[in-house]
C-alpha cells in the first residue's frame, strides 16, 4: 500500500491531477484491483509478511498432522472389521470395542440358524496376550484371534489356503509380518523355516505370516485355530464368543434378516451390518475413547493460534496505512472496496502458507509413518478441506480487522 500515499505526502499523480479529477468517484472496480493493491501491501513489508506467513504455515501444519493421525487413527480402527467375511456379526450388548470385547453365549449363533436366510455361522475369539521376543526375550502385548481355519473368516493380506491349512495343526500360529519391529525378525527367522516362541508362557510354533499391521489399540497380531486359542488364552470358556460372524444364503436380504435376528435373539447380544460393525468401532475412538476428543481440540487450537497471527498482522497493517485508506475514500472508493482489499490479503496468506505447510505435511507423514507404523495418507479431498480450513481461518481473521477500517475518516487528513 505504499504506493497510496496520504494527501499530506501525495504522489507525483495526485499532486499533478487536477482537483477537479482528484475528486471524482473511480469506477467501479473489480475484483483483479482489490488484490493487486493487497498483493503490493503485503510484499512491501517482507518482514511482516514472512511473520504472517508462518502463522499460517503453523496452523497448516498442525491441522494436517492432527487430522492426520485421527483418520489413521479411525482406518486402523476398522481393518478387522472391514476385513471380516460374514454378511451379519452378533456382539455383547455390553460390548465397547473389538479389543475389549465382552464374550455373550455360543448358543447365540445356534439359534441364528434357525432361521432359513442364515447359511452358517462361526465364533471369532479375541484376545490380548503377551508374545516373548525370540532374541531380546522382551515381552510384549499383542492381539490373537482364534478362529475355525475352514471357514475363512478372516480376509488379512497374506491369507491363502496353505497359511490356513498350517494352523490347523495344534500350538500352530501365523504372525502378522507388519507388526512393530519390538516383536522381533518374524520374517528372517520364518526364511529358514518355522520357529517355535512363546505366546503368554505357551510354547507354540509360527508357521506363516500375514499383513495386517500396527493399530491404536494392537502393535501386532497372531491367528491360531479355536482349539490353540483356548489353551493359549488361559481361563477362556470355549462356550463363550466375542463376535459371532453370520454367512446368509445367496440372494438374501440383509436388512431384513438383522430384523429378523434382532426380534429373534435375547437382547443380551447386538447385530450388526458388515457396515455398522465398522461405525460401531469407529464410534468408540471417535465418542467414548478420548484419545478423539484431543486430536479435534489439537485442529481447534491450530486454527485459533494462526487466526490471532493472522489477525494481527491484518490489523497492524491497517492501522499503519489508515491514512493511505482514508485518501482512498476521500477519492471515491468504497468501504466494500476497502474490504475486498483486505479480504484478498487474506486470501493471499492462505494460499501462500498453504503451500509450504502441505510440502513438510508430507514429509512429517513419512517420518509418522516409519516411527509408528500406522500409516498416514494425503489424499486431495483431506488436502482441500485443509485448505479450506485455513481459507475460513484467514477470512475471518480480515472480517475481524476490517472493523478498523471505521477509522479512516476523510476528513482528518484536513485537520
Amino acid at each position: 500500500m505504499n504506493e497510496l500515499a496520504p494527501l499530506a505526502r501525495a504522489s507525483p499523480v495526485l499532486a499533478t491531477a487536477p482537483a477537479a479529477a482528484a475528486i471524482q468517484p473511480p469506477p467501479a472496480p473489480g475484483l483483479r484491483l482489490p488484490f493487486r493493491l493487497a498483493w503490493r501491501q503485503l510484499r512491501h513489508e517482507p518482514a511482516r509478511l514472512a511473520a504472517a506467513l508462518s502463522g499460517v504455515v503453523f496452523a497448516t501444519l498442525l491441522i494436517f498432522m492432527q487430522i492426520g493421525f485421527k483418520n489413521a487413527l479411525f482406518d486402523s480402527a476398522v481393518l478387522v472389521q472391514n476385513s471380516l467375511r460374514a454378511d451379519l456379526f452378533l456382539m455383547h450388548r455390553t460390548t465397547e470395542a473389538l479389543w475389549r470385547s465382552a464374550s455373550f453365549p455360543r448358543a447365540r449363533l445356534a439359534q441364528a440358524l434357525a432361521l432359513p436366510e442364515v447359511e452358517r455361522v462361526t465364533p471369532l475369539y479375541v484376545a490380548n496376550v503377551p508374545w516373548r521376543n525370540p532374541e531380546t526375550g522382551l515381552n510384549r502385548t499383542l492381539l490373537l484371534f482364534g478362529v475355525d481355519p475352514t471357514a475363512r473368516l478372516l480376509g488379512f493380506y497374506g491369507l491363502d489356503d496353505a497359511a490356513w491349512d498350517a494352523i490347523t495343526r495344534p500350538d500352530t500360529i501365523l504372525f502378522d509380518e507388519r507388526g512393530k519391529p519390538e516383536f522381533g525378525p518374524i520374517r528372517s527367522l520364518l526364511a529358514q523355516g518355522s520357529f517355535f516362541g512363546e505366546l503368554n508362557r505357551k510354547r507354540v510354533e509360527v508357521v506363516g505370516t500375514f499383513g495386517l499391521g500396527a493399530t491404536f489399540s494392537s502393535e501386532s497380531n497372531a491367528i491360531a485355530s479355536e482349539t490353540t486359542f483356548w489353551r493359549i488364552a488361559s481361563g477362556r470358556n470355549p462356550a463363550q464368543v466375542d463376535v459371532g460372524a453370520i454367512m446368509l444364503k445367496p440372494g438374501a436380504d440383509v436388512a431384513a434378516t438383522k430384523r429378523a435376528l434382532q426380534a429373534l435373539l435375547p437382547d443380551d447380544v447386538m447385530v450388526f451390518t458388515r457396515a455398522e460393525i465398522a461405525q460401531f468401532e469407529r464410534d468408540y475412538w471417535a465418542k467414548v475413547a478420548p484419545i478423539g476428543f484431543i486430536f479435534g481440540l489439537g485442529v481447534a487450537i491450530g486454527l485459533v493460534v494462526g487466526c490471532v497471527i493472522v489477525y494481527q498482522i491484518l490489523f497492524s497493517d491497517i492501522s499503519r496505512h489508515l491514512g493511505e485508506y482514508a485518501t482512498l475514500k476521500a477519492m471515491g472508493y468504497t468501504n466494500g472496496y476497502l474490504a475486498r482489499v483486505v479480504m484478498s490479503a487474506a486470501l493471499i496468506l492462505a494460499a501462500l502458507g498453504f503451500i509450504p505447510g502441505l510440502v513438510l505435511s508430507l514429509g512429517l507423514y513419512e517420518i509418522a509413518t516409519a516411527q509408528i507404523f500406522i500409516p498416514l495418507h494425503m489424499t486431495i479431498p483431506r488436502a482441500s478441506f485443509v485448505f479450506g480450513l485455513i481459507f475460513v481461518m484467514c477470512v475471518v481473521s480480515g472480517l475481524i480487522a476490517i472493523r478498523k477500517l471505521r477509522d479512516a475518516d476523510p476528513a482528518d487528513m484536513f485537520r
